[in-house]
Order: C-alpha cells, then structure tokens, then sequence
C-alpha cells in the first residue's frame, strides 16, 4: 500500500481511508477494470453482422484489451484473486454474468432455441475465451488475429474445421 500511495502521490492514510484496506483496492481495481473489458466485449458482440463476425469482434476485443493491459490482466486475475477471496468472486460474478448476457443474447435472437445448451455454449465460450488469452499472452509471437481465428473457428465450425488451418 505505501508503494501504490508513493506512486499515486498521496499518503497511505488517503490510499486507507479511501479504500479502507488491500481488499478494497483490489475490488475497486477489478470492478473497474473487468466492468470497462466486458462493457467493450458486449458492444462487440452486439454490433450488426453475422454470428461469427460479431464473435470475432468480441474475442478480438477481448484479446486486444488484455494485452494492452497485460500486467493489469495478470495482476487481478491471478494475484489479486488468489490474495483476496472477495476479489475473485466479484471477477467471478462479472465474467459468468457475461456468459448470461451472451446466452440472453442468443436466445432472443433465435440463434440457439435449447435455453440449457444455449447457457452452456455461451459459459464455456467465455472460458475458452479467457483460456486461450492467457495462453496467448504467454506465447507473444503468435499474431492475435491467429488465435482469434483459432477460437472462432472452433466454436462456429467445430473441431474438425479447427484443424484444417
């Protein structure tokens, strides 16, 4: 804490009464972050088009904002997360109300009729999503249209069209 009100250039007193404690910085800090990443994720996937150009805007989004961000990234998913109990679930709580929001998405546009398998293509989607952008970050070599394609193309044509690239 008194490195981050050192580098804020405040006092740790002013961090404190802020924040109240380390959790605090952490949920303020993962609230705002991981609100702002999935507010620009849904305008991806809501904007007109196709199912797979929307969820190629999406996943692009999503990659392009985590690495822009990347120590930010690791930082609350990882270490924040794994300190503070509380964090994780408030990330916990965004992430799996984006996959809700995608089912809904689907659901209203008829895309996925079976509201049960629509829930489910929709969360795993979400982790796949997330998985892969973490693997990507620690594989910088591999271009970010490659790994969006990679995921657009298993979740619309399957692993059998997946693996003809």
């Amino acid at each position: 804490m008194a490195a981050i009100a050192s580098e804020a250039g405040i006092s740790k007193p002013i961090l404190y009464r802020h924040f109240g404690d380390k959790s605090g910085l952490y949920q303020a800090l993962a609230e705002r972050h991981t609100r702002a990443l999935m507010d620009s994720v849904r305008a991806a996937f809501l904007r007109p088009g196709d199912i797979r150009t929307r969820s190629r805007a999406a996943i692009d989004t999503y990659l392009a904002a985590i690495a822009a961000n990347r120590h930010l990234y690791r930082f609350l998913v990882h270490r924040a997360s794994a300190e503070d109990t509380a964090t994780h679930s408030a990330m916990g709580t965004v992430i799996r109300g984006l996959g809700g929001e995608i089912a809904d998405i689907l659901l209203r546009e008829g895309l996925l009729p079976d509201p049960v398998r629509v829930h489910i293509w929709s969360h795993a989607t979400v982790g796949m999503v997330q998985a892969a952008g973490e693997w990507w970050l620690d594989h910088p070599d591999v271009p970010r249209e490659t790994v969006t394609d990679g995921i657009v193309d298993l979740l619309l044509d399957g692993l059998p069209e997946a693996t003809r690239r």
